[in-house]
């Protein structure tokens, strides 16, 4: 049984130390990419204004997605709003492109990752508060309530704001850029 034990334990452990700092950031991107990059992508594209200043001139729909009952309340006319909801709209758009963006590239992955998560709560704080989408709840027998959803969009995006981008990122090729060279490499004929 000892021998089972140790067997387990240096397979396993060599799994840990030697794939999975690789491996489960790399993944956590993969999965964003996959699951969640076009979603956004697509909830941006239907805040943007028409043209090429459509970055700054947002649609109805953006206002009317993230701020649903001021926006209601204003009778949908947009002069009533303030300069921090108009603020809120256009950086809450921007972060929709820039963010996911950022996390399949692996740049500045932790920052991007912890946005996302901030993003993901405030998302689903509009969602519940301003759409009257129910909430769900955890523990329970129903694996498709908002809750349990978001909560596994979160899941890879902690996970990156724990351990970085990976291997695989430009986070990892600007580190490597940005090291300094061995002091073995250089000329005998140049000070150290």
């Amino acid at each position: 049984m000892h021998a089972l034990i140790a067997l387990h334990a240096r397979i396993f452990g060599a799994l840990e130390t030697h794939l999975a700092p690789a491996l489960l950031p790399s993944l956590a991107r993969l999965l964003f990419a996959a699951t969640l990059f076009a979603y956004y992508w697509h909830a941006g594209l239907t805040k943007i204004g028409e043209g090429v200043l459509g970055l700054f001139q947002l649609s109805l729909g953006a206002y009317i997605q993230i701020l649903p009952r001021t926006v209601a309340a204003l009778g949908y006319d947009l002069s009533g709003l303030g300069a921090v909801a108009r603020a809120t709209v256009l950086f809450g758009t921007w972060a929709e492109f820039v963010l996911p963006i950022l996390l399949v590239l692996g740049l500045f992955t932790r920052l991007a990752a912890l946005g996302m998560v901030g993003f993901v709560v405030a998302q689903t704080w509009v969602d519940v508060m301003g759409h009257g989408a129910a909430l769900g709840a955890l523990f329970d027998r129903h694996a498709d309530g908002l809750i349990d959803t978001r909560a596994l969009w979160l899941f890879p995006l902690i996970l990156l704001v724990l351990k970085g981008a990976g291997p695989l990122s430009l986070d990892a090729a600007l580190a490597r850029w940005r090291q300094p060279k061995s002091a073995a490499f250089v000329p005998a004929s140049q000070p150290r």
